[in-house]
């Protein structure tokens, strides 16, 4: 379970934070206030991925195993 969890922290906080950075830049371009709005776009979205994360990582884990084995 420990596992599961930092895994969860440490995936959604990667994707979160990329992904976040990518849609504010697509949004609004290089502006001045890039970084502020980043951020407060990223605080609102890792939350949310990760729970996303911890919740659908096992079924998505399985769900590889399974595509992987039928490839």
């Amino acid at each position: 379970m420990k596992h599961r969890i930092l895994f969860a922290i440490l995936m959604s906080f990667t994707l979160s934070l990329v992904m976040s950075a990518w849609i504010t830049f697509l949004n609004i371009g290089a502006r001045a206030d890039f970084i502020e709005l980043w951020m407060h776009s990223w605080v609102l979205a890792w939350p949310a991925a990760g729970i996303i994360s911890f919740i659908a990582g096992p079924f998505l884990h399985g769900l590889a195993h399974k595509l992987a084995a039928k490839i």
